[in-house]
């Protein structure tokens, strides 16, 4: 399928590592010029090394999401060696395992800036753009607590809550000017965010890696985690031409994970 996205200017945050890589690898193999950011420099220059040496254009970035002032300059230099930003793809780093109680209030503020804030100064500054183009589409990651609160991740469940709210709100009013907005909902998919999670419930319930692996994967009608790819497939299509009429949605990419409907 063409995704009639050559030329488009893509941003892909996270794009170092785990799903936002795959997500910039695809919409470049689509035609699309990536600006790829990720607080790891290095990170972000590997993954802009890899699109380029495919054929593509891309743009490293260097990004910390908590600072909410490098928004405009960061956004300058992408329209300055890329163009106006078409796709933006909103994907923030989990925080740690939380309970829901007694955290400290720094820890919510700091995610709050880095995990919501900074997603919606970010579009507050390219979906204008969007808008006066008439094409847009707006991809926001966030994880099957949205649907059912995952245990031990208070800080989690409770910010990436906030963006289905906020990218809900927005896919209506900016609907009539040719932009999209969805948010994707991985379940277990193989990255180290998944495992690292799965090491930090091990600890906790006194089990191996192996054995909570084993029953987060009895857990899956697929009965296996998924992997980077075949959730960029789904973000990439959101992203595309074809899914001009699909906006405000929630799409679960979990293997049937989830059990409600």
């Amino acid at each position: 399928m063409d995704l009639g996205i050559a030329g488009r200017v893509a941003l892909v945050h996270g794009a170092g590592g785990g799903l936002g890589v795959a997500v910039a690898r695809l919409l470049a193999a689509e035609g699309a010029a990536l600006a790829v950011g990720d607080l790891r420099g290095d990170a972000a220059e590997a993954t802009a090394d890899q699109i380029r040496d495919a054929g593509g254009r891309a743009l490293a970035l260097t990004w910390d999401l908590s600072d909410l002032e490098a928004v405009g300059p960061n956004v300058a230099r992408i329209e300055e060696a890329l163009g106006p930003v078409d796709i933006l793809v909103n994907n923030t780093g989990g925080p740690p395992p939380t309970p829901a109680l007694g955290l400290n209030r720094e820890a919510w503020t700091d995610h709050f800036r880095s995990m919501v804030l900074s997603v919606i100064a970010i579009a507050d500054r390219v979906v204008p753009g969007m808008c006066e183009r008439g094409w847009g589409r707006v991809v926001t990651s966030t994880s099957s607590g949205v649907v059912a609160p995952i245990p031990d991740l208070g800080l989690s469940n409770s910010l990436r809550t906030a963006l289905v709210g906020w990218s809900k709100t927005l896919a209506r009013e900016v609907g009539g000017s040719g932009v999209t907005c969805n948010v994707v909902v991985p379940g277990r998919i193989g990255t180290s965010r998944v495992h690292a999670l799965d090491e930090n419930r091990a600890v906790r319930e006194g089990r191996t890696v192996a054995e909570v692996a084993d029953a987060s994967t009895a857990s899956i009608p697929l009965g296996r985690y998924g992997t980077p790819e075949e959730y960029a497939a789904v973000v990439a299509f959101l992203a595309g031409e074809p899914a001009a009429y699909v906006t405000g949605s929630l799409v679960r990419v979990d293997g049937g994970l989830i059990p409600s409907i």
